[in-house]
């Protein structure tokens, strides 16, 4: 009740940061399975009671990525909705923010980055 930011601002930030993050990997290091994946609206503390997803769907992309063997789920760069590519927020795309933020990651934890192969 008292914290000092709103929770459902928190988790789109947080999403948003998590696809450029994936995007930044995918690009930098291209030989590394980087995707991102929106579980959809489900009914939990935070999705409320009106959520239209199904909270048993939500894990399935994320496990067909892991385990999958196929061509669709062996991709890296992608955004996903239920196993089907969805585009990803714009500015998610842009390479300053993706850059920022792997630094910012990279000060954060005091991890020198590894040389980037970059795919550009």
């Amino acid at each position: 009740m008292t914290r000092p930011w709103q929770g459902s601002q928190a988790y789109s930030e947080s999403k948003f940061h998590v696809t450029a993050l994936m995007l930044a990997v995918a690009r930098k290091w291209p030989q590394v399975l980087s995707n991102a994946v929106d579980p959809g609206w489900v009914a939990t503390k935070m999705g409320g009671s009106g959520a239209t997803d199904d909270l048993r769907l939500a894990p399935v992309t994320q496990t067909w990525l892991a385990a999958g063997d196929d061509a669709a789920a062996l991709v890296t760069g992608r955004y996903f909705h239920h196993q089907q590519p969805r585009p990803p927020h714009p500015a998610t795309q842009s390479l300053e923010v993706q850059d920022r933020l792997l630094k910012y990651c990279a000060d954060l934890t005091d991890v020198e980055l590894p040389t980037a192969v970059s795919a550009d």
